[in-house]
């Protein structure tokens, strides 16, 4: 498992998880900036994700599905604030229906996705924060945290394979 550390802080709003990579940096950066291959490792295993739309510059957007094993499919969308290739990210995160417009009854999140060599491979810093540390609570009831860190496992079985 790739996860290394998972920090859940309520006061600051934020979940931090950390994953080291066999692989180099930009290996790693290209399972973000290609969309065959982030529909592999975005979301737990057991829900596909499709990505509609893949645009990783500042002010682009990433609209995307997930399918549960039931046929349901769940929307979301990354609306990009800032890129530094290779070196990480940041987004905006939403839940939306399937027109890809914010669900306004669900937390949007702030994420940074952090990209530095470490040890000959790469280790990714997830940071994802909340404007509430009750919107924050109400993603990890939903099973956010075993979610991603199932989702980032993925990763390394995507890496092995290239």
């Amino acid at each position: 498992m790739p996860v290394t550390d998972v920090i859940k802080d309520l006061d600051s709003r934020t979940l931090t998880i950390t994953a080291d990579f066999a692989a180099p940096l930009e290996r790693v950066w290209q399972v973000y900036a290609d969309p065959r291959q982030l529909e592999k490792v975005w979301g737990p295993p057991g829900y596909p994700a499709t990505v509609v739309e893949h645009e990783l510059t500042p002010g682009g957007a990433m609209t995307y599905y997930m399918t549960s094993p039931e046929g349901e499919k769940y929307y979301g969308r990354w609306d990009v604030t800032e890129v530094s290739e290779p070196r990480g990210f940041r987004f905006d995160d939403a839940f939306t229906d399937d027109t890809f417009t914010a669900n306004p009854e669900m937390p949007v999140s702030q994420n940074s996705y952090a990209f530095a060599e470490h040890d000959g491979g790469t280790r990714a810093t997830y940071v994802t924060t909340y404007a509430t540390a009750e919107a924050l609570q109400q993603v990890l009831e939903m099973g956010m945290e075993e979610g991603a860190r199932e989702a980032i496992a993925q990763i390394d079985v995507l890496l092995a394979q290239q």
